[in-house]
């Protein structure tokens, strides 16, 4: 049983309206300190608006939420001060050299003048830009762009960070290995909240909640919603021209959905169903080049909980 000092964030009943349309609905949430905790959705789902409350940049329509220790609707001027923020768009100021940009963080984040050097220094390593520390920031490829941001949000080393969607439009590369820098954050202590609709990155989380339409669809770590929520089986299909075949399956009765240039459907029975996949494919004229049974990825999970949803 975890007490409140374990407790980075406490959200009870978070709403947000804007006008008649319901953003966010009635969230929970427990996120226990040093986790890095996922929040993961499709574009539209309420993770940016979440996140925003979270960070007191945006007041709830209704609930409460302590962030650090501090109230959300009463002090957001403290949770500012006390968290680190990273947009999907960087936060970064492009016409502005690196070291320009860091000093100005390092200034809005009230370093003091005898850490700021050492901060700085330590910003240009980790993002490896060591040789790039006069470059205009907008002239930076993508990757290191995204750490140089990074960087500049925990400049003051906060307790806790929040990252709104980081790893959106970086390159596969990039973004795997900016989640080794949040783990190596994280496990200097440091709390960890962060939005992406990439269900590939899932797995790096400790915990996960998943929302659709504002609401929280599931939550707990990457194994506990797969054995929770995967009570069927899902088999992944290799086959020519995968859309039209996904078509014949659906007429066919059989929930599956697009993965790349594979097809995975849910099924009760590997075996039986197998079978029965590979026999209507063939009979309406496609070649089948497999059907497998494989252990279900976290976008299966999701899938499964929207159509259910």
């Amino acid at each position: 049983m975890n007490n409140n000092n374990d407790i980075a964030v406490v959200v009870d009943g978070l709403t947000r309206r804007f006008g008649d349309f319901v953003a966010v609905d009635n969230i929970s949430l427990r996120i226990r300190k040093g986790e890095v905790f996922g929040f993961l959705g499709p574009n539209g789902a309420g993770k940016s608006t979440t996140i925003k409350m979270l960070c007191g940049l945006l007041l709830p329509s209704a609930g409460s939420g302590v962030v650090g220790g501090f109230d959300i609707m009463r002090q957001s001027e403290e949770i500012k001060k006390n968290i680190g923020y990273m947009s999907q768009k960087f936060s970064l100021y492009e016409d502005l050299t690196v070291e320009e940009n860091i000093d100005f963080f390092s200034g809005i984040y009230s370093v003091p003048a005898s850490r700021a050097g050492e901060r700085k220094e330590w910003v240009i390593s980790m993002a490896g830009i060591e040789e790039r520390r006069n470059a205009i920031t907008g002239t930076l490829p993508g990757g290191f762009k995204q750490r140089l941001a990074l960087g500049c949000a925990i400049i003051h080393e906060p307790p806790m960070l929040f990252l709104d969607e980081p790893t959106s439009g970086v390159d596969p590369i990039s973004r795997r290995n900016f989640w080794k820098l949040i783990y190596d954050i994280s496990q200097g202590g440091t709390t960890v909240f962060v939005t992406t609709h990439y269900m590939d990155e899932a797995d790096y989380c400790d915990r996960l909640a998943l929302i659709y339409r504002g609401k929280l669809i599931a939550e707990g770590s990457p194994n506990e919603l797969k054995r929770e929520y995967m009570k069927r089986v899902v088999l992944e299909i290799e086959v020519e021209k995968p859309v039209a075949a996904l078509d014949t399956l659906e007429k066919g009765g059989v929930e599956a959905a697009i993965f790349g240039s594979l097809i995975h459907a849910t099924v009760e029975s590997s075996d039986r169903a197998a079978d029965k996949i590979k026999g209507l494919l063939e009979h309406t004229g496609f070649t089948v080049v497999k059907v497998e049974r494989i252990e279900p990825s976290l976008e299966d999970v999701f899938v499964t909980l929207i159509e259910t949803a």
